[in-house]
């Protein structure tokens, strides 16, 4: 757990075991855009800024916690949400 928090980038799983979150949920989360992350080129492995993403997934659970749905979550951290119309 030390070289997980040493770390300036870290895995999905390793975000799993620092914020308890479930890996399903954290996948879902950046699959909705709303955990940035980087792809290293050889095994295109997903890496997140440890702190950045870590912070971001506190203000999301308690976003969550206090009654958001997903869309609101998106709109509050930032992430324009798109409507698509019938037709456009």
């Amino acid at each position: 757990m030390e070289a997980i928090l040493a770390s300036e980038y870290v895995s999905i799983g390793e975000l799993v075991r620092i914020t308890g979150s479930r890996y399903s949920t954290l996948k879902h989360y950046t699959e909705e855009g709303m955990l940035p992350f980087e792809q290293a080129e050889e095994n295109l492995t997903r890496r997140y800024k440890r702190e950045d993403t870590v912070a971001r997934i506190l203000w999301i659970k308690e976003l969550k916690a206090n009654g958001l749905s997903i869309p609101q979550i998106k709109e509050a951290i930032g992430i324009t949400v798109v409507s698509l119309k019938e037709g456009e």
